[in-house]
């Protein structure tokens, strides 16, 4: 017999529409690197833009709603491993936000995306593409920085395909969707267990840093001044 559960908020809508639009533009550019020629210069775009999500992923690590703060999932080794030996079991492992080990996984791709965008800044493809900060670095500079955006994007796509295998593992081993949470934002949680209820910071703050990040991208790459 199964436990009874609850809906519980968990996600804000900031952060799903973050998870979404990353995913559309990690498979962007994907695809886009993959088939060069004149889809290179979209690929810088898509990478532009996955900048811009990732930097206001980490403004919204400290600003943003209870469950998106940096501070509610990033957990020490013991919690960690404490929580691995309960994934043993077929139960449920309920947790209202990311688990300790998930909260290291966003940790490890937001810093993997940032590497690969920043370094895309730099890059070249020694045709016609060059990343608009590639002036401001030597060739044999460009070159070494443009063989990390290649070996680290492979690194990225390990680290996604754990990720998706995470998720597939609690959908139908341990009979959490988490998949349907990041979409509403509710989670089905232990009906015995006590959650702190959630504080949910304003859409409003969240299109502030997001424009903020634009602006951010918009001045490195296009360098106004």
């Amino acid at each position: 017999m199964s436990e009874p559960t609850r809906a519980v908020k968990v996600w804000d809508l900031p952060v799903r529409l973050f998870h979404w639009l990353l995913v559309a533009l990690f498979l962007f550019s994907l695809l886009s690197g993959k088939m060069k020629g004149n889809w290179m210069e979209w690929h810088m775009y898509s990478g532009f833009a996955i900048l811009a999500l990732v930097i206001f992923r980490i403004l919204w690590g400290f600003a943003g709603s209870t469950h998106a703060r940096f501070s509610s999932f990033l957990a020490g080794p013991g919690a960690c491993l404490r929580f691995a030996k309960r994934l043993l079991s077929k139960a449920p492992a309920y947790v209202a936000g990311h688990n300790p080990i998930g909260g290291w996984m966003v940790i490890i791709l937001l810093l993997s995306l940032l590497l690969q965008a920043g370094t895309g800044l730099f890059a070249n493809d020694d045709i016609s593409i060059e990343g608009p900060l590639y002036k401001f670095v030597s060739k044999e500079m460009s070159d070494r920085l443009t063989a990390i955006h290649y070996y680290n994007f492979n690194v990225m796509v390990f680290f996604v395909f754990t990720h998706v295998a995470a998720v597939v593992f609690h959908v139908f081993v341990k009979k959490e969707n988490l998949v349907s949470a990041m979409f509403t934002g509710t989670r089905n949680l232990d009906a015995a267990t006590e959650v702190p209820a959630a504080r949910f910071a304003s859409s409003w703050l969240a299109l502030i840093l997001f424009a903020l990040a634009l602006v951010a991208v918009y001045l490195v790459v296009k360098r106004p001044f």
